[in-house]
């Protein structure tokens, strides 16, 4: 399996997209890191700028700064966390994307002929070549979200001496929503062949997710299509819901209420991965 996973990363560091995203992700946060100022006289606090944006400050009625503003929270931890947060829902809604595009097509370029020939020649099962390429892409994927959002927490936090712990924990939901994305694509690249139709069929079931999480859109309808969208979004992966409710939960550190959705979802790939696999060994090549 080692060499698969050699061969991928060797693939895709081949591939300038991949270079491209870690360079986006550096001037993301050498900006952030750049754009963050803080003043301090005399070990006080005086004044927090982000992007040249100072946070307002509630005023009692003789004009003096009220003593606990932003109702009752630190502002240096409010923008700490503000920052955080944009990333979060950043790496997520288009990291995942990005990611997406500059990996889908390896599993279908494994498909082609020579390729997999050449696979199939080594003293490996078919499902140790299909899971090494899969680490292959989830180590670069995982790579990428570590470096981006665990640079921008450790710069704000070295700057801010703000420490927010469980932001990182958002990392793992980012990677582990990736990697349930990911299974359609394997799926339908083993299934076909196709990377193109791989990307189509797995953008267009997020767009389903999407609209099947819509606020309230069940008792807009009618019999049958209420059970209809009722039953895409239990089945279907919650990538909004996720994205909207668990992310922004961590990345501000506070509790999430519910980890349903992210449970729906793994679940939803662990299907989608074991159909691949099964396909996958019973294929003729």
């Amino acid at each position: 399996m080692i060499g698969v996973v050699v061969l991928t990363l060797r693939e895709l560091m081949a591939r300038k997209i991949v270079l491209g995203l870690f360079v986006v992700a550096t001037v993301v946060w050498g900006t952030l890191a750049l754009a963050l100022q803080i003043d301090v006289v005399d070990g006080t606090l005086q004044g927090i700028r982000l992007f040249g944006q100072a946070p307002e400050v509630q005023v009692e009625g003789n004009g003096e700064p009220a003593e606990q503003p932003f109702g009752g929270e630190d502002p240096l931890r409010m923008i700490v966390i503000a920052a955080e947060s944009v990333v979060a829902g950043a790496a997520y809604w288009i990291g995942i994307l990005l990611a997406l595009f500059a990996t889908g097509g390896l599993v279908a370029s494994m498909m082609d002929r020579g390729q997999v020939d050449l696979l199939l020649s080594k003293p490996l099962g078919r499902s140790t070549v299909l899971g090494g390429r899969l680490l292959g892409v989830g180590i670069v994927v995982a790579l990428l979200a570590f470096y981006l959002m665990g640079m921008v927490w450790l710069v704000m936090s070295l700057k801010t001496g703000v420490w927010n712990p469980r932001f990182l924990l958002a990392i793992g939901v980012v990677l582990a929503m990736f990697a349930v994305v990911y299974s359609v694509v394997t799926l339908v690249s083993v299934s076909s062949g196709s990377a193109p139709l791989a990307l189509v069929v797995t953008l267009g079931l997020l767009f389903v997710s999407l609209v099947v999480a819509l606020p309230g859109l069940p008792d807009k309808l009618q019999e049958p299509w209420r059970q209809v969208v009722q039953a895409l979004h239990a089945v279907l992966p919650r990538f909004a819901d996720v994205g909207g409710r668990t992310v922004p939960s961590l990345a501000r550190g506070v509790p999430v209420r519910s980890w349903t959705h992210l449970v729906a979802s793994l679940g939803f790939g662990l299907v989608a991965y074991a159909a691949a696999f099964a396909v996958f060994r019973r294929k003729d090549f």
